[in-house]
C-alpha cells in the first residue's frame, strides 16, 4: 500500500478533482488543508470523497478544549481518516479532540512545523532546538491519547523510537533534486520511510508535475526496496 498523501493545495475544486482522479490507485489519499477547507467546506470534501480516496483533513485545530471538541464533532460526518490539532494546544485539548472524533479517524498532533527552525521558535519564545521541542510535544501528544503526531523528517526516527506504534506523519517531503520552497526541514521520501514515517505528505513535486500519475507512481517506485512501508496505518 501506498504511503503517500498528496496535498492538493488549491482554492480551484475542479483542479482537485482533477488530481484525484489521476491518483486515485496509486496515492493512500489525498490532503486537503485550509485553503481548500475555507473555500469549499463539507461540501468541497465530500466532492473530493466522491473519487473513493480516503481524506486526510489538515486543519490544525487549535483553541480552548471544548471549542475543539465541538469543532471535531462538526466534521465528523465527513469521516477523514487523518485529522490534525497543535499539539501545543495541550494535553486536555487533544485529549477532547480524541474522544469527540469518529471511531475510523486517527487524530495526530503537529509538533513543529516544517517551516520553522530554531531561528523561529526563538521569536516566539521557544528556547529549545526543533528536535527537542518535537520530543516535548510528542510525549505530550502520546500522554493525551492521540494517535500520533507530525514531525519533519529531521525528527521522525527518534519520534519512531520513543512511540513505537504510534502514527508519524511527515510533510515537506521533496523528491531529490525537488526544490524545498517554503519548506526548511525537508528530507527526500525514502529517507523519511526508512526512518520511521507511517505516513509521507507530498504536494508539489506530484500536483505541479505535467503528469501527476507519473510523477507519484516514480516516488512509490523509489520506495519499493524499503521495508518500513508495512508501518503504514490509516
Amino acid at each position: 500500500m501506498s504511503p503517500i498523501f498528496v496535498a492538493v493545495d488549491t482554492q480551484d475544486v475542479h483542479r482537485a478533482a482533477a488530481i484525484a482522479r489521476e491518483i486515485r490507485g496509486v496515492a493512500a489519499g489525498v490532503k486537503l488543508g485550509l485553503e481548500f477547507f475555507c473555500a469549499h467546506g463539507h461540501e468541497g470534501v465530500l466532492r473530493l470523497s466522491e473519487h473513493e480516496l480516503p481524506v486526510f483533513l489538515d486543519l490544525k485545530l487549535h483553541d480552548i478544549p471544548n471549542t475543539v471538541a465541538k469543532a471535531v464533532r462538526a466534521i465528523a460526518a465527513l469521516e477523514p481518516a487523518i485529522l490534525t490539532v497543535h499539539a501545543a494546544g495541550g494535553r486536555e485539548m487533544m485529549a477532547a479532540a480524541k474522544a469527540a472524533a469518529p471511531p475510523g479517524t486517527k487524530v495526530v498532533a503537529v509538533t513543529v512545523l516544517t517551516s520553522l527552525d530554531r531561528d523561529d521558535l526563538a521569536g516566539i519564545g521557544v528556547t529549545s532546538s526543533p528536535a527537542e521541542q518535537v520530543q516535548r510535544l510528542a510525549a505530550l501528544a502520546r500522554e493525551a491519547g492521540v494517535d500520533g503526531i507530525v514531525c519533519s523528517g529531521e525528527e521522525v526516527a527518534a519520534a519512531r523510537a520513543a512511540w513505537p506504534d504510534g502514527t508519524i506523519v511527515v510533510p515537506g517531503v521533496r523528491p531529490e533534486g525537488f526544490e524545498v520552497a517554503d519548506q526548511k526541514r525537508v528530507v527526500t521520501p525514502v529517507q523519511a520511510l526508512g526512518d520511521g514515517a507511517s505516513v509521507l505528505v507530498i504536494g508539489r513535486p506530484i500536483t505541479a508535475a505535467a503528469n501527476p500519475a507519473k510523477a507519484i507512481a516514480d516516488i512509490v517506485e523509489s520506495l519499493s526496496p524499503s521495508q518500513p512501508k508495512s508501518r503504514v496505518v490509516v
